[in-house]
């Protein structure tokens, strides 16, 4: 629905120099990267403090326009479509590490700032923070989808390192949960309610963030195998024998072939781990001993090691570009990309079966996972012109979902649920869709934060 006469006359006067409708800018903020059909806003306005954005959401309340908080763009699953129009709030302008906390191991950062400034300004602390989804995503957005990536099996997910947030909340309150502290017992936990709200519940204005020491050493080695169930197995022996590996991640065959020829690698073409050690220099050296003897009995080729730190940059980066490289190697066509996470138990037979599935459809689709925590993904190349093979498409996500679900899995291990992932809310949480309507009504009776997301 169009943007209230009167609002958008209050907003434009009072916010002259951050407002914009130009149609190119609010494109731009009506679309992620995925292959969801976009939905652009009436406004698109860029608040310079928690004040601006309190006024903001307040005006948008008084005429009960929607609101979709925005920070990069990076989402998958038609996260930040203005499924309904109404008002944009950019965070880009806040922007700023308000504080280091180096003896605490924490920081606070404001929600526009993005994970590779905040890597950039820990550099010379001796900190830095895990969290590393790939794209260069704001921590506003990170906390709102509740992202992970390939530290996640040592270092855990944005849920185990948001220690407390400032919200403003339909109304335009604003609030701060948790704090500084590594542990509390005092109430409900509102810091895990917002993190992964992907902004339904409210606008993220600023994140204290756990973060850890600089390893004193670290190695990465990539491993090839004669099977994908080989490679699969030996991770879950690995995790089961309880050692603590910073990433595991792997990579297919399709996978490999687009990995070597966009950044020109010259890896087997065939299932592949990529591992990175953290700790001491004995203990790294420790660690990868025993994971080498492990992968060794799984069919395992012998590791290609790297200890200097140009050589892992460019290891890592190769696969933060996996999914270039996976379009690469259907120029023009689009990008459907979905993940599902089960339990390390079950994670070969989900894998498996997955590929199966892809081989039988036709459908073209490497496969990726930071499967040390139980998360792969899928990059099913299509023409998104073409109903038949859409229609194919649709079937294998369907497939893949409902198959990680009846495993004890979720539909979405660190892509949020946007409106991609609507359909399948009810079966994975059954009578607990209905509480968390609850909570929405009582924090947005009017359903104006980010309207038509997460819950159906």
């Amino acid at each position: 629905m169009p943007i209230d006469e009167a609002l958008h006359h209050e907003l434009t006067r009072d916010y002259p120099d951050n407002t914009t409708e130009t149609q190119t800018i609010l494109e731009q903020h009506g679309r992620d990267e995925s292959y969801h059909a976009p939905a652009s806003p009436d406004l698109v306005i860029f608040p310079k403090d928690n004040q601006q954005v309190q006024d903001i959401v307040l005006r948008c309340a008084e005429h009960n326009t929607p609101i979709v908080p925005f920070g990069v763009g990076t989402s998958l699953e038609g996260n930040v479509a203005a499924l309904r129009g109404g008002v944009c709030i950019d965070m880009g302008l806040m922007n700023r590490v308000l504080e280091i906390n180096d003896a605490d191991l924490d920081v606070r950062v404001e929600a526009g700032v993005t994970r590779l400034q905040l890597e950039r300004e820990l550099k010379s602390t001796g900190l830095f923070f895990p969290v590393d989804p790939g794209a260069d995503a704001t921590l506003g957005g990170m906390t709102a989808t509740r992202a992970s990536g390939t530290n996640a099996v040592r270092y855990g997910t944005m849920r185990e390192n948001v220690l407390g947030l400032t919200v403003v909340l339909a109304d335009g309150t604003l609030i701060r949960t948790g704090g500084r502290a590594r542990k509390s017992a005092a109430g409900y936990d509102l810091t895990r309610l917002f993190c992964g709200s992907e902004g339904t519940l409210g606008v993220i204005t600023e994140i204290q963030l756990r973060c850890y020491g600089l390893p004193a050493a670290h190695s990465a080695g990539v491993c090839s195998f004669a099977s994908l169930e080989g490679a699969v197995q030996a991770v879950i022996v690995i995790i089961q024998a309880g050692i603590p590996v910073a990433r595991i991640e792997l990579l297919d065959d399709l996978q490999m072939q687009a990995v070597n020829e966009f950044s020109s690698l010259d890896y087997p073409v065939s299932p592949t781990l990529f591992f990175e050690f953290h700790g001491t220099e004995a203990s790294v050296i420790e660690q990868s001993e025993m994971v080498a003897e492990i992968v060794s009995g799984h069919g395992g080729s012998e590791f290609r090691w790297s200890t200097k730190q140009e050589e892992q940059n460019a290891l890592w980066q190769a696969r933060h570009d996996a999914y270039n490289a996976a379009r690469a190697l259907r120029p023009g066509s689009g990008g459907w990309p979905t993940d599902v996470c089960v339990p390390i138990s079950r994670l070969t037979e989900c894998i498996l079966a997955t590929k199966e599935d892809v081989d039988e459809s036709g459908i073209l689709a490497p496969l990726v996972g930071h499967v040390g925590d139980g998360n792969f993904h899928l990059l099913m190349l299509v023409d998104p012109d073409d109903e038949k093979e859409m229609k194919v498409a649709r079937q294998v996500n369907d497939r893949l979902v409902k198959r990680a679900i009846e495993m004890g899995g979720t539909s979405t291990g660190e892509h949020g649920i946007g409106y991609g992932k609507l359909p399948y809310m009810e079966l994975e949480h059954g009578d607990g869709v209905a509480v968390m309507q609850r909570i929405k009504q009582a924090l947005d009776p009017d359903n104006i934060m980010n309207p038509g997301k997460v819950l159906p």
